[in-house]
């Protein structure tokens, strides 16, 4: 099995980058030529004369990124251990570098605009890796692959983070390259697979048994971005913030430190002051998240309730289906928990996943309960049967939930209803348990006791602050059926009754993925944290999500356009043109001036206005001229707020590589509304006929599209 060099020195020379291992002398070395950016597998012994001019160490090669004028190299220059699993260590990407090909004499606008982005990219998401341990895959998939197969081969497509960086090793290693034209397997152990998203290892005990509990959530690759530029499905079946948690449970843990294993036991097995071999105990369960899949974007105009839009059903039932295809493939039955609210603005986004899974289902047949709180309380939508319409997707079973009717007035403890409600189901999920026992790691492989036979898809809005308080209810419910079953409490017990400080880890450690997987997407931590850290609702926590609300206001439409700029570069959604070929200025305002400095008018008027306010006046002074400049700068002030609240989409700080076509079409609506106008037409005709072409790899494309 090739696994990744732990120890790569990077040789920098005129001609080329050369990559070694240190403690591999004998495997070949990694040679990527300058500037051309080919990859050939050399000797190392053949290299040892070479004239370089920089040696550096490095924890891995991240992957490789042609921009608008160069081609650079990604290298992991600093990892930080953060645990281990089963014996494995795990890092997270604390810093990088990027290497050019070539030597950039002058600087070009753009190509700093695409490094700052990708900088800043890399630097703020949380990348975790390991040398021997598949951190894409669940501990259930681990065990049902070869595990003699490398590393980045067994990753999980979706969420194999840098697998668009690694394209050019990758294509060598199946291709090979120029003069070395048949695959080649050498280069495996330079390839790393990594994952963005969430992973906390905490070695504890519980009731004076040692073990490890690790939560980990994986954020997959696709149609990723920001909270509103990336919502819905897109054409290949991928919805907006796709994550999969998987809480892990590990008895025996042999991950205490370096000096954990017992003689050459391996890395599952451990031995007692007895010197008895303990088996180590691995137990694990999976949950999803994902956008409502279907066509549906909200669009920000500066308003704190975007404009929602929703395409037909029909054109999303394609989508849709590739999507379900893919879950129930990977995990079996989907239990599809919907948490929006079923008033008010949400409610098409409802209906909408209520007629995707009705046209899905076989004969479905719904059912609705209500009490004094909710017309709604639960809406459930099931296959009827059999019959010669039966199909696949009658795995899927819709659970609506009115979360907020429930909870409202602080109750959150009423969101444990749905758990009761879906007591039968989570029973018959089980939950993935394997051993590994002294003797059984020749292969390396686990003895399977039991699989986890479905999933609960969970979802509300932005799949982030509901999602995730109930995400962490199904997890505890999970994690007392554990503990019941390894004999550690008695049946009907709760682990927050038996140990305080177990109880205190385990909602830190869920608050901690909430905070992150919201930043990830909205730029902020979580909302409701405090039922999560606290077990209750708090006015503090309230007052709490009203800061977290305004700060996501502001960065929603202020931040997010650079923020999703940096997503679609680094994973591919865009590609710069080869050579520099295409529009100079890619990331330059193109609107006119005039509309540019509204925003200043307005700051200046109000300056003036508190100017005109608080200067004394001499007491022979005359009162109507002080009073008309202060009217004057007063309406300038007022005039603008209300150009630019009532023109909101002018101002917006969008995407600027990846089109938005509800976005643009909006856009333009604004344009000519405001073209309309007598005295502001003429300064803004200009701008509406180039419009957004900046956003499309070349001007034709752009009028195209925009035609």
């Amino acid at each position: 099995m090739a696994l990744p060099f732990r120890d790569i020195n990077v040789q920098t020379a005129s001609d080329s980058y050369i990559f070694s291992s240190p403690s591999s002398p004998n495997a070949p070395a990694l040679s990527i030529d300058r500037p051309t950016g080919d990859i050939r597998l050399t000797d190392a012994s053949l290299l040892a004369g070479k004239r370089v001019s920089r040696v550096t160490s490095v924890a891995g090669i991240l992957g490789m990124i042609r921009l608008r004028l160069d081609k650079y190299i990604i290298v992991i220059t600093k990892a930080q251990p953060v645990g281990r699993l089963r014996g494995h260590a795990v890092y997270k990407v604390v810093a990088t570098e990027l290497l050019p090909l070539r030597e950039r004499q002058v600087h070009d606008h753009d190509e700093d605009r695409f490094l700052a982005l990708l900088r800043s990219r890399i630097k703020s998401g949380p990348m975790y890796f390991s040398y021997s341990v598949d951190l894409t895959n669940s501990f259930q998939r681990q065990a049902q692959h070869d595990a003699e197969s490398p590393l980045w081969k067994r990753a999980d497509d979706r969420f194999f983070w840098n697998r668009f960086v690694q394209s050019d090793l990758i294509d060598f290693r199946n291709q090979g390259g120029r003069g070395q034209p048949a695959p080649q397997a050498g280069i495996d152990p330079y390839i790393l697979p990594v994952m963005f998203g969430m992973l906390e290892i905490h070695p504890t005990t519980f009731k004076g048994t040692p073990l490890t509990i690790a939560l980990i959530s994986r954020r997959s690759r696709h149609r990723a971005g920001t909270r509103y530029f990336t919502r819905g499905i897109d054409d290949e079946g991928h919805v907006a913030n796709y994550n999969e948690t998987e809480q892990v449970l590990i008895l025996n843990d042999s991950a205490a430190g370096l000096g954990g294993f017992a003689g050459s036991s391996g890395p599952g097995v451990q031995r007692n002051t007895t010197g008895e071999r303990k088996d180590s105990q691995i137990m694990a369960y999976v949950q999803t998240r994902g956008s409502v899949p279907a066509y549906w974007a909200e669009i920000n105009m500066l308003k704190y309730t975007p404009k929602l839009q929703i395409r037909s059903i029909e054109s999303a039932l394609p989508a849709a289906r590739a999507h379900f295809d893919e879950q129930i493939r990977i995990y079996g039955d989907n239990y599809l928990v919907n948490l929006v609210n079923q008033k008010g603005r949400e409610v098409p986004v409802k209906q909408a996943y209520e007629q995707v899974v009705e046209k899905l289902v076989s004969n479905p047949k719904e059912r609705t309960q209500a009490d004094q709180r909710t017309e709604e309380k639960f809406h459930t939508i099931e296959t009827g049967g059999g019959g010669p319409q039966h199909s696949q997707f009658d795995r899927l079973h819709y659970v609506y939930f009115d979360f907020h009717a429930e909870t409202k007035g602080l109750q959150m403890h009423r969101a444990q209803l749905l758990i009761d409600r879906m007591r039968e189901a989570l029973v018959a999920q089980q939950y993935f348990r394997a051993a590994d026992m002294p003797g059984s790691r020749i292969d390396g492989r686990l003895e399977v006791r039991s699989l986890q036979t479905s999933v609960v898809r969970s979802n509300c809005m932005d799949c982030l602050d509901r999602t995730n308080v109930v995400q962490s209810m199904l997890a505890r419910w999970t994690l007392d059926r554990m503990f019941i079953d390894l004999g550690l409490m008695a049946r009907g017990s709760r682990f927050a009754d038996e140990d305080d400080a177990f109880e205190f880890l385990f909602r830190n450690m869920w608050a901690d993925n909430a905070d992150v997987v919201s930043t990830s997407y909205s730029g902020t931590g979580a909302m409701k944290t405090d039922l999560t850290r606290l077990g209750k609702r708090t006015k503090a926590g309230a007052m709490q999500d009203g800061n977290v609300a305004v700060t996501r206001y502001w960065r929603n439409n202020f931040l997010d356009g650079p923020r999703q700029d940096a997503f679609d570069l680094f994973l591919g959604a865009y590609q710069p043109p080869a050579g520099g070929i295409g529009n100079n200025l890619i990331f330059a305002d193109r609107r006119p001036v005039w509309i540019q400095s509204v925003p200043y008018i307005a700051a200046f008027g109000l300056f003036f206005v508190m100017v005109a306010m608080y200067t004394p006046r001499l007491p022979d002074a005359a009162v109507w001229p002080l009073r008309i400049f202060t009217f004057f700068w007063a309406v300038v002030t007022v005039w603008s707020v209300h150009f630019i609240l009532s023109n909101g989409m002018l101002y917006v700080n969008w995407p600027k590589l990846t089109p938005r076509p509800w976005a643009t079409e909006g856009y333009h609506e604004t344009i000519s509304r405001v073209r309309k106008d007598r005295i502001l037409g003429p300064l803004v005709a200009r701008h509406e006929r180039g419009l957004s072409t900046a956003r499309y790899v070349n001007a034709e494309e752009g009028k195209k599209r925009i035609e």
